[in-house]
């Protein structure tokens, strides 16, 4: 029993001891700090905003077309007798490409013009009888429509004639041929196809919001995708309306290739100056925060962060010009934003250059 009165009272001696050592341990902390003092200042980066030049510019994809291509095909059926081009080479206008047998249109023709003669001597005839009222009027007219008609035929075969013979309808390059010397073609035979490359065609479309600032003769530069140097086209046609599916309006300009560096088909980048702005203001697209209904800017405003909801323009590589919600001289935060709250005080490190310079 003694032994059980021992353990009882170690226990409680023990637990007594712990009691003393946590009072002990709780009065050597200090009181906390309160919880309504001052907020530590965030490190943010910022700018002053200034008014500057700003070309606006708007980047669309365009296709090179030639000038002018079609594929060469012959009018009439008949064997190929000569080809008079060489493949990939310049032709001119009116220059002949190959000809066509023209053996049985000549006897066609022969036989034509003979009939010819002998109606042109019957319908003589014919008028000198009428004028001795040796025959009818209807006898003559008779006469008379089997002259022109056999002109007529005449005509018809020596127009079929020249067509054995085909030209150049226009200078260019020719294409690979698909004949040969004594290939038997007709209107539906492909031959080789003739393309003037000289000039090239840009046919692309803009957003219909843009269509009242382009007009025609505007001129506008563009790059291609095997090589960064610039080229320049000026626009001559415009369609005359918006396509409703995808409310575009689809425009036609021309580009000086005499170098022969651009190819038809080939996909160009087109950069269309709307206008030249000179007091627009620029931030940089970090700085910009997305939200439900557009974007927002974090400006400092007695040493707090300011939260002003903006509207946006173009946009370059590095900026976005800013529309309405700015003003000349507002201090824009620009890095560290995206962790503020409306209110919060900033420490700013400001640019020095104090300007977005926009990209090319």
């Amino acid at each position: 029993m003694k032994l059980k009165y021992i353990i009882y009272a170690l226990l409680v001696v023990g637990l007594g001891g712990l009691i003393m050592y946590r009072i002990n341990a709780n009065s050597k902390i200090g009181p906390k700090k309160s919880s309504g003092g001052p907020s530590k200042a965030a490190s943010v980066k910022g700018l002053v905003l200034k008014p500057q030049k700003f070309d606006d510019n708007i980047s669309l994809s365009g296709t090179l077309e030639a000038n002018e291509q079609i594929d060469i095909r012959s009018e009439v059926s008949g064997v190929v007798q000569s080809i008079n081009f060489k493949e990939g080479s310049k032709v001119g206008q009116g220059q002949i490409l190959l000809t066509v047998d023209d053996v049985e249109l000549q006897a066609q023709l022969s036989k034509a013009k003979t009939a010819q003669k002998l109606a042109a001597e019957n319908e003589r005839r014919a008028k000198l009888l009428l004028d001795k009222q040796a025959i009818s009027q209807e006898e003559y007219d008779i006469a008379s429509a089997d002259f022109q008609s056999a002109s007529a035929e005449a005509s018809l075969i020596a127009a079929q004639l020249s067509k054995t013979i085909i030209r150049a309808p226009f200078s260019g390059t020719i294409g690979l041929r698909s004949i040969s010397k004594g290939t038997y073609v007709t209107p539906t035979t492909p031959i080789a196809k003739l393309v003037n490359t000289t000039k090239l065609k840009i046919t692309f479309s803009i957003p219909e919001k843009y269509a009242s600032e382009i007009k025609v003769g505007s001129n506008f530069g563009f790059t291609t995708s095997n090589s960064s140097k610039n080229y320049t086209a000026t626009i001559y046609a415009i369609e005359p309306e918006v396509e409703i599916a995808t409310r575009t309006l689809k425009m036609r300009a021309i580009a000086d290739n005499s170098e022969g560096n651009l190819y038809p088909g080939a996909y160009a980048n087109v950069v269309l100056p709307l206008a030249t702005i000179n007091d627009a203001l620029l931030v940089p697209s970090e700085a910009l925060i997305p939200v439900q209904n557009g974007k927002k800017i974090f400006v400092s405003e007695n040493g707090k962060a300011k939260e002003i909801d903006v509207e946006i323009g173009a946009r370059t590589g590095s900026a976005v010009r800013i529309l309405s919600g700015l003003h000349p001289g507002d201090t824009v935060l620009t890095y560290g934003v995206m962790a503020l709250k409306n209110g919060a005080p900033v420490s700013i490190e400001l640019d020095e250059s104090t300007v977005v310079i926009p990209a090319e």
